[in-house]
């Protein structure tokens, strides 16, 4: 990591040269600017991660320089010295965004410590934005793969939702079917987008510590508090905070949480106070809530509030035509993940991913493409490298010229092992002949034999 550079500005050359002296044995790069002219210049060109700025200079008063590098620079850390600590210069400083103020002769422990913990900060601005503006330009609804009539109704209903007011979401559709995405391109179109995303997901934490998690404790509230905690309720405001899998949440947590819903008040665990915050919940579930509701598994009044703005996600084999659309897309992904250069999938490959009804949705499709670009050595992929059960799925095996019955309550492996007996017998024990007749290589055929321990005709 490169040094970091630190602009002093101060018209006294003994109080550069001291700063400057010290600055370079704590390992910064230091510039030098006399007056507040030569200082916009020298910012102009070396482009500072931190300005300490005297607040008396021969042509200008600091506070105005101060408004100029804010006005140009709104993020950069101005720590303001002056050796009268006039009171009414601090105040106007500070109001004017001087991260802080230090009095001469300087102590440089403090010193230290302000610019360690200035610096901290504006990186971790500068990290926060860049991540912002590229998961922004990631989430456009344009970059979502959509071709089918029913996902576009989708994303024009996402599209409205993320414009609006609207506080409260519903996402609900199987496992996989990329609510999550959903969820953060509502974030990325919305007035929200510059505040926080948050995402938690309410299956994978134990009961006891999900409410502390969402609304945060104070100092005190149980043995292990030692300090005050902000949850992610507090940590969301002004943007949005993804509760997804909210069917798991327990029937007295539900309770709390349609409390702040209809409020937008919340008290911290062992808190008295009521705080209140601007966030929108987008909530997901996999399951049906208006049957865990009338099951009782769920409260009736938290559906309600919560289904104000529904969206549905179809499963994707009711999107048979965004199947090679996502395919391609996820091929192009891996090409520069994994420094590949894949045109494209074999004419083979294209009629089983469409032939399959991805049970696993986008997610399943997403990890068999990664699995085949992992040992795809040539321009396309070729079904060989598709996972076995993709290649060798009942569809594909029931009905091949008439190698098994229609449904009869026989279970998945039972149909399996019946067609590829019916195979091998027909083709007189040549694997290569049987793989043909049931439209799957030969690997996974022998593959198939073995797991079904399916013995040679004898």
């Amino acid at each position: 990591m490169g040094k970091k550079t630190i602009l002093i500005v101060d018209d006294e050359k003994l109080m550069r040269w001291t700063l400057q002296q010290k600055l370079g044995e704590w390992n910064y790069q230091v510039v030098e600017a006399e007056t507040g002219r030569d200082g916009l210049v020298r910012a102009e060109e070396e482009t500072p991660d931190l300005v300490l700025l005297d607040v008396k200079l021969p042509d200008v008063k600091g506070t105005d320089l101060l408004e100029e590098f804010k006005k140009r620079w709104p993020d950069l850390p101005v720590i303001m010295i002056t050796a009268y600590g006039a009171i009414e210069d601090v105040v106007t400083a500070m109001r004017s965004g001087a991260y802080n103020f230090l009095t001469k002769p300087i102590d440089l422990a403090k010193l230290q410590s302000l610019l360690e913990n200035a610096l901290e900060a504006y990186n971790l601005k500068k990290e926060v934005a860049y991540f912002r503006e590229k998961e922004s330009r990631h989430f456009h609804p344009s970059q979502i793969v959509a071709r089918t009539k029913g996902m576009l109704q989708v994303l024009g209903m996402v599209q409205k939702i993320a414009e609006s007011e609207a506080s409260i979401v519903l996402l609900q559709g199987e496992s996989g079917t990329g609510k999550d995405l959903i969820a953060q391109t509502i974030h990325h179109l919305s007035r929200r987008k510059d505040a926080p995303f948050l995402a938690i997901n309410c299956s994978a934490i134990p009961e006891n510590l999900l409410e502390s998690e969402l609304f945060g404790y104070e100092k005190g509230a149980f043995t292990d508090a030692k300090q005050q905690k902000k949850g992610l309720v507090e940590l969301a405001d002004r943007g949005t905070l993804f509760l997804d899998e909210i069917s798991s949440l327990s029937l007295s947590l539900q309770a709390k949480l349609l409390r702040f819903l209809e409020t937008h008040t919340f008290k911290r665990l062992g808190g008295l106070k009521d705080i209140d915050v601007d966030l929108r919940v987008i909530a997901a579930t996999n399951h049906d809530l208006t049957v865990q509701s009338q099951e009782g598994k769920f409260r009736t009044d938290l559906f309600y509030r919560l289904n104000v703005c529904p969206v549905y996600l179809p499963p994707l084999r009711e999107r048979k035509d965004d199947i090679l659309p996502l395919a391609r897309h996820f091929i192009t992904n891996y090409n520069t993940k994994f420094g590949k250069k894949i045109e494209g999938l074999e004419k083979e490959t294209e009629r089983l991913l469409q032939d399959y009804d991805w049970p696993g949705n986008i997610r399943e499709l997403k990890n068999a493409i990664e699995r085949a670009m992992i040992f795809e050595d040539h321009h396309r992929i070729s079904a060989q490298y598709l996972p076995i059960h993709i290649e060798a799925a009942p569809s594909r095996l029931a009905g091949r010229e008439n190698l098994t019955g229609s449904g009869d309550g026989r279970s998945l492996q039972d149909l399996e092992r019946e067609a590829i007996i019916q195979a091998l017998n027909k083709a007189g024990g040549n694997k290569t002949r049987a793989a043909e007749l049931l439209k799957i290589s030969r690997d996974t055929l022998r593959y198939r034999v073995k797991k079904l321990k399916i013995s040679p005709s004898p």
